[in-house]
């Protein structure tokens, strides 16, 4: 079965910024992977911080998604064959909570000067009713947006991060993602979600995958995972592969690697505590 996007799909992601969702693995896959990251919550505890922040580096099943092909082939297609991973959150909404994603844009706070394109893979249902994102179709293409801080209690974002400016929400898209399905969109998009309001877990994991060629703006040193290719540029230190979980080489530099992250994310904010 190709594993390459559809001529169709690479021309929407080019004149909307996002793929139609396509199916990446099974949903036997999908709920062995959900069982895998329940199971570190019934260690943990909820996931927050660096537990759901780069968390490639933690958990020896996230580092190999990262790497499955049936996603990575369809990156190829959109950002070439020198491919880095950036970046995993863990997006997880509790049924009937009130946690929501504000309008932003991604460009806007993490510093990457470059091409960046988010691969987001539902681990359940990712419905109007769960909360799904929602998309500003062709918001990619202008400049970025005026935002402005909110640090709403309920605001999933680090920073409560909103676009000043008027959303017009009868031109946003639903971006429904069924289990086992993954949706690539560029991090120069809109994009928001309401609560979720049903009864299960909308569970996600976001992997931003971006280019050797692309650089950090707002921090002197920032890591990445070299997943396909080659990196001529070493504007990324590349970081460790984990051999299992909570690997005690990759946990030490994911210490470090995350706390950067997490600064470049408040850069600007006068603020040193870390709300994730």
């Amino acid at each position: 079965m190709s594993t390459n996007l559809s001529a169709q799909a690479i021309e929407q992601f080019k004149t909307d910024g996002f793929t139609p969702a396509i199916k990446v693995m099974s949903d036997a896959a999908a709920m062995d992977y959900r069982h895998r990251l329940q199971a570190i919550e019934a260690v943990v505890g909820k996931l927050k911080g660096g537990y759901r922040l780069k968390c490639h580096m933690l958990y020896k099943w996230v580092s190999d998604l990262i790497r499955e092909p049936a996603i990575v082939d369809r990156v190829e297609d959109l950002l070439g064959p020198n491919i880095l991973c950036w970046g995993t959150d863990m997006w997880v909404k509790e049924p009937n909570s009130d946690e929501f994603v504000s309008w932003h844009q991604d460009s806007r706070y993490w510093g990457i000067e470059g091409d960046l394109l988010t691969a987001w893979i539902a681990l359940s249902p990712a419905t109007v009713e769960s909360g799904c994102m929602r998309m500003l179709p062709g918001s990619h293409l202008g400049n970025t947006m005026m935002h402005e801080d909110t640090f709403h209690a309920d605001n999933m974002l680090t920073r409560g991060q909103t676009i000043a400016d008027h959303i017009d929400e009868s031109k946003a898209i639903n971006i429904e993602v069924g289990t086992g399905e993954a949706v690539f969109f560029t991090y120069r998009i809109a994009h928001a979600s309401h609560p979720n309001r049903s009864c299960d877990r909308r569970i996600g994991i976001a992997i931003r995958y971006t280019v050797p060629s692309a650089r950090q703006i707002k921090s002197d040193w920032d890591s990445a995972t070299l997943i396909r290719g080659e990196d001529r540029f070493g504007n990324f230190v590349h970081e460790p592969t984990p051999k299992a979980d909570f690997d005690p080489d990759s946990v030490d530099f994911h210490a470090k690697t995350n706390e950067n992250y997490l600064n470049i994310l408040y850069s600007g904010t006068g603020r040193t505590e870390h709300r994730t």
